[in-house]
């Protein structure tokens, strides 16, 4: 049997920040990475790819030693277009205090994740790829530091014991969920989703022509297709590649959908939602009528998981604590901070991985319950926040709301005072966005609090 002091379990962001952050604090650190294959990488990686946007705030939140390396990155941006049905703005800022001096950036998932192995691997981590986790289980044990020995036995029949475990297998929460069961009475499955994620975002990279590529700007579409947190986007990325995906719900019933033919992605016949290339098409063809979808927006092959395309899961659930006096660590996807309200969430992987792993290598990950709360939980209030406010949302509501940003941009910002002076539909936003915040108050938002294990 292999010892560690600490084991990771997944090797997305979240979980090479842990063992990076573990290692740098003088751990015996490994990471578990069951591996798939993609066309733009050239070994085996974690299967946790997203629309990979960055904005300005979100590096300072990472809290990167040296920031993120040039050729991960693909093209700086100016701002964001926020489409709604028939209305539309832009935002040129984040509002948000940055020290980065552009609105952020998109970049290269696979080369970010490489990136991060590569340096967890410098720092000291052991990184194992290509054979996943059959069974996890866990012992009291006086003489370890967490109080816990986890034994970890891979699907190779190979057995890794570890004081300190840190679970970042993604939203999917393959290996997460079973483990939260021991820990706890209370129902896991139900706050959590079941073991696939609610929700599944689609992409392919596609070649533009130069006279319609938008260079600096992420686009999105808000009340064009129904369900909660649903909307088609393009990012753009090196040359004239942009990326044309969507995110959306996996259980919308369309005839249960207020308003259905005021979705323009929708068609009558349709009986189904979409799947995810017919979205991306229509999207397209409604956005390019006088363009010819496979001929002057030909896929890029090399790009993405396979062929140019790629899907992947999004957890849209509130976060959970983690049974910490176990010596056990949720971050990431697998403990719900990433959203797809503002599509995934690397920058809080990153940020809860990195102070899983610093506070298991200290010997104190009792404490990290608190320390996530006080170093992202503003920004996951921010987005379940937002996400609750537009949970019912209608095209109309679409309209009415992002005309109510155009004019509060027109009035120099997005912050109180233009919402108040953007007028009605301006002030009901700011109403019911700061009305769920105070419900959220004193950490309200997690759905599986630390009181809840029995250790």
């Amino acid at each position: 049997m292999d010892r560690f002091d600490v084991a990771v379990v997944g090797g997305g962001p979240g979980g090479m920040s842990a063992g990076w952050a573990a290692a740098r604090g003088g751990a015996d650190a490994v990471v578990i990475e069951k591996g798939v294959p993609r066309a733009d990488r050239d070994e085996l990686g974690p299967d946790s790819t997203d629309a990979a946007g960055m904005l300005d705030y979100w590096v300072d939140l990472m809290a990167l030693p040296d920031g993120i390396p040039e050729h991960v990155i693909l093209r700086d941006l100016e701002g964001a277009k926020f489409h709604g049905p028939s209305e539309s703005a832009t935002l040129r800022s984040t509002s948000i205090p940055s020290e980065y001096p552009n609105f952020g950036f998109t970049f290269h998932r696979a080369r970010f994740d490489d990136w991060l192995r590569e340096e967890a691997e410098g720092a000291g981590t052991e990184y194992r790829v290509g054979v996943g986790v059959r069974e996890v289980t866990h012992e009291k044990a006086p003489t370890s530091a967490s109080g816990y020995r986890h034994t970890l036995t891979l699907r190779d029949g190979t057995e890794i014991s570890s004081e300190y475990l840190i679970l970042a297998d993604g939203p999917q929460r393959t290996i997460t969920m079973g483990i939260l069961e021991d820990f706890t009475d209370a129902p896991v499955a139900d706050p959590l989703g079941a073991r696939r994620a609610n929700h599944i975002a689609y992409q392919e990279h596609r070649k533009f022509p130069e006279e319609l590529f938008e260079p600096d700007f992420l686009e999105f579409w808000w009340g064009i297709i129904p369900g909660h947190t649903a909307y088609p986007w393009i990012f753009p990325n090196d040359g004239t590649i942009g990326r044309v995906g969507l995110t959306m719900p996996i259980d919308v019933d369309l005839d249960e959908v207020p308003e259905r033919d005021s979705y323009r992605l929708l068609r009558p016949e349709d009986d189904r939602v979409p799947l995810g290339k017919e979205y991306v098409r229509r999207l397209l063809e409604a956005q390019f009528p006088e363009y010819d979808v496979d001929r002057d927006f030909p896929l890029v092959e090399g790009r993405g998981k396979r062929g140019g395309v790629e899907s992947y899961p999004i957890s849209s659930t509130r976060p959970i604590d983690s049974p910490t006096r176990a010596g056990i660590a949720v971050v990431g996807g697998a403990m719900g901070v990433t959203s797809a309200f503002h599509e995934g969430g690397d920058h809080v992987a990153v940020r809860s991985g990195k102070i899983a792993g610093s506070l298991a290598s200290a010997g104190v990950l009792e404490a990290y319950n608190r320390e996530w709360k006080r170093a992202i939980g503003t920004e996951v209030v921010r987005n379940v926040a937002f996400a609750d406010v537009v949970r019912d949302f209608t095209p109309t509501d679409w309209d009415r709301s992002v005309g109510a940003v155009r004019r509060m941009v027109d009035r120099g910002g997005t912050g109180p005072r233009e919402a108040l002076g953007a007028g009605i539909e301006g002030t009901k936003l700011l109403g019911r966005y700061r009305k769920r915040k105070f419900d959220y108050r004193g950490g309200r938002y997690v759905q599986l609090a630390e009181s809840e294990f029995s250790v």
